[in-house]
């Protein structure tokens, strides 16, 4: 889908009625950090935005036990929603229902308000996940509206929100980024957008991953050659940067190519992704047979090379439908108790990708109730296409439809195919859909086995649900950083990880000691004061962490130690991981609370795993420190660097224009300013590139 400068519209969803029965081309080149290119562009591998497809994981399926379900609580259930039933509207409406703690068990939606609620109060006829649901029901509170359509959309907007236990809930979800082409420079960037659509120019999209989009960016560049550099890094040229040196950019920051030249380069990219594409190959094809008879050879291989770059979008794309210009195709397996939801997208007649979702359901609920509930959370937040192909008949399709339609401004058809393209589309979408199930399912018991290693390792009563390691980063005490991350049954949750700027200045600079014991206990005095305040009897994500590993020593583990013993923490496991001798993987000491130290076997499994553990605290706290750092660095400019006086740093900022010229440059650079010795080079070169403990 294509779209102008304007704000999206902000669709609603769905829930279910309790009764109811491309791959893309691989960047070739990396860009080094240092290199003369506009760091914006480049994306770090710090830890702030991990990929969508990292964060998917399998959900607990919620127990569907019979225990704990007696005539007396389910009695005093329908009784209370019998006295609902007595004010309840015959329009259409939403109805929540909750328990003693106003927790929202269930929200849902009716054409009829009491003749739904009515259902719920008869003695027998019910499944025994509405039974459960029944038995916890202490209120229920109800809001009419206009019509069945505005019910359902906002039915979906509550359940995204409230996240009842009983209702099926769409997990990890995001808005999807975009290709903006911008409209408000006369040499137009290309780039990454994701949010609101309030800059001018022309968006592309959904992609399914910023991955996607990264790659067809770089893809498009060798393509089209637009540039994609910030509008500040452009004006502060004087010579072209590495992207056009590789091949990547036009040049029209410093004139290698005229206004006219660009706009037509601008054009073509814009026609590419806008479905254009045959037209546009035809032309460069034209273009290079002509520069052929010219004999031009130079400007023949530079369009040889662009039809190359293109041809290779579209062979990485995979399947790109003949019959079918915009479309979005929902494919649903389910298998061990789990749903899995494969997404492809389509627009402009190209595959823009897939993704996987996971959403949170019983194992009662069919497919069909699942895709209904998921279909519309899904759009709540995002425009809808003009066209919803399903692998599964939902039961409420053309109401879905719309509700969608409303929304959209547009016409959306919602069907399940029955021949030709269309259901080719269907059925590729529903063998990824099994086949991501399985390989999450292989993936969960893997993790599985290594979490059962470990608690056999360390002699822990059960295998950990939730593993919390903790590290620090500073440079000589400065910029100092505290990090967790968590890890489970699913692997890493990167959506749970956590920094913590150390705040406390009685501490001595760069006592590790001091700066564990800080960050331990903001986090468990945080953890107990939320579990004071918490219903014991709500079903969520564990919290409270079965084992923290600390990366250090006996030191630091005693440090941790403290804190917990003061917390009366007691049931925590602890370890710490000390690294082996000259830093050696494979040689690492384990320290346990009252235990020998242990030293796992080089090739073990559990001790690969936990030096995967250690390492990913490891990544995750540097790309923080270092992100900490660069903003210090950018604040207090040149002012912070030992022995640079007004005089030298008024001579860098004329020789290199701005500081991040300065930070990028090399010593040899740095030493042909006036006034900067080969020493102050140096200093100056070691002060931005420091590495931090």
């Amino acid at each position: 889908m294509t779209s102008d400068s304007s704000d999206p519209a902000k669709p609603a969803g769905s829930g279910l009625p309790p009764g109811s029965g491309a791959n893309m081309p691989r960047q070739a080149e990396t860009v080094e950090a240092g290199q003369d290119v506009d760091p914006a562009t480049v994306e770090t591998t710090g830890a702030v935005e991990p990929d969508e497809d990292d964060e998917a994981r399998l959900p607990d399926v919620p127990d569907e036990s019979t225990d704990g379900i007696e005539e007396g609580p389910l009695a005093v259930g329908r009784a209370a929603i019998a006295r609902a039933v007595r004010h309840a509207p015959t329009s259409p409406g939403v109805y929540r229902m909750m328990n003693a703690a106003n927790d929202v068990l269930y929200v849902g939606k009716a054409k009829n308000v009491r003749k739904r609620l009515s259902s719920y109060a008869r003695p027998t006829g019910q499944v025994m996940r509405i039974a459960r649901m029944i038995a916890a029901t202490c209120t229920v509170e109800i809001v009419s509206t206009a019509t069945e359509t505005e019910a359902l959309l906002l039915e979906a907007n509550l359940i995204k929100q409230l996240r009842p236990r009983f209702n099926v809930q769409l997990r990890d979800d995001k808005s999807f980024p975009y290709i903006l082409i911008t409209g408000d420079h006369w040499a137009p960037q290309i780039l990454k957008h994701r949010g609101a659509q309030s800059r001018p120019g022309r968006y592309f999209g959904p992609f399914a991953s910023a991955g996607a989009v990264g790659r067809t960016i770089t893809a498009l560049q060798r393509a089209f050659l637009v540039r994609s550099c910030t509008d500040s890094f452009f004006e502060s040229r004087t010579r072209p940067c590495l992207l056009y040196q590789i091949k990547r950019c036009s040049g029209p920051c410093t004139g290698e190519i005229d206004f006219p030249g660009y706009t037509v380069l601008v054009r073509e990219a814009t026609d590419f992704l806008s479905g254009r594409s045959r037209a546009v190959k035809e032309d460069l094809a034209r273009a290079m047979e002509q520069a052929s008879r010219d004999l031009a050879f130079e400007r023949a291989a530079l369009y040889r090379d662009r039809l190359a770059a293109l041809s290779a979008i579209q062979s990485q794309q995979g399947i790109n439908p003949r019959t079918v210009e915009e479309a979005d195709v929902f494919a649903i397996h389910q298998e061990g108790g789990y749903s899995c939801v494969e997404v492809f997208f389509f627009r402009t007649g190209q595959n823009w990708g897939n993704r996987a979702y996971f959403p949170r359901a019983e194992k009662s609920f069919t497919p069909e109730e699942v895709l209904g509930a998921f279909l519309a959370q899904f759009y709540d937040d995002k425009p809808p296409p003009k066209l919803i192909l399903l692998s599964h008949q939902i039961e409420e399709s053309d109401l879905l439809a719309d509700a969608l339609s409303i929304k959209a401004g547009h016409k959306v058809a919602v069907f399940v195919p029955r021949r030709g393209e269309k259901k080719e589309l269907v059925a590729h979408a529903l063998t990824n859909a099994r086949e991501a199930l399985g390989r999450k399912l292989a993936d969960t018991a893997t993790q599985s086995r290594l979490l059962q290693g470990l608690a056999a390792a360390l002699g822990l009563p059960h295998s950990p649900r939730r593993i919390e390691v903790y590290d620090n980063s500073h440079i000589q005490g400065t910029n100092a950083v505290g990090a967790m991350i968590v890890a489970g049954p699913e692997g890493f949750l990167k959506n749970q990880y956590r920094k913590f700027n150390i705040r406390s200045e009685s501490l001595t600079p760069g006592d590790d000691y001091a700066m564990m014991r800080e960050v331990l206990e903001r986090r468990f005095k945080r953890l107990l004061m939320q579990q004071a305040a918490e219903d014991p009897e709500k079903e969520t994500e564990p919290q409270r962490p079965d084992l923290v590993i600390i990366d250090g020593g006996l030191g630091q583990l005693n440090a941790a130690r403290g804190i917990f013993d003061a917390l009366g923490l007691r049931e925590i496991s602890l370890m710490a991981v000390a690294k082996g001798p000259d830093r050696d993987a494979g040689r690492e000491t384990l320290f346990l609370p009252d235990r020998p130290a242990i030293k796992l076997e080089p090739r073990d499994p559990v001790l690969y795993f936990i030096q995967r553990l250690r390492d990913e605290a490891h990544r995750f706290v540097i790309g923080s420190h270092r992100k900490l750092r660069k903003k210090d660095i950018r604040e207090a400019g040149l002012q912070e660097v030992p022995g640079i006086g007004p005089a030298r740093k008024r001579a860098l900022l004329h020789h290199f224009g701005t500081l991040k010229e300065i930070e990028r440059a090399s010593v040899a650079d740095l030493g042909k300013v006036p006034g900067i010795s080969a020493e102050s080079a140096r200093r100056i070169f070691d002060f931005f590139h420091a590495r931090p403990a």
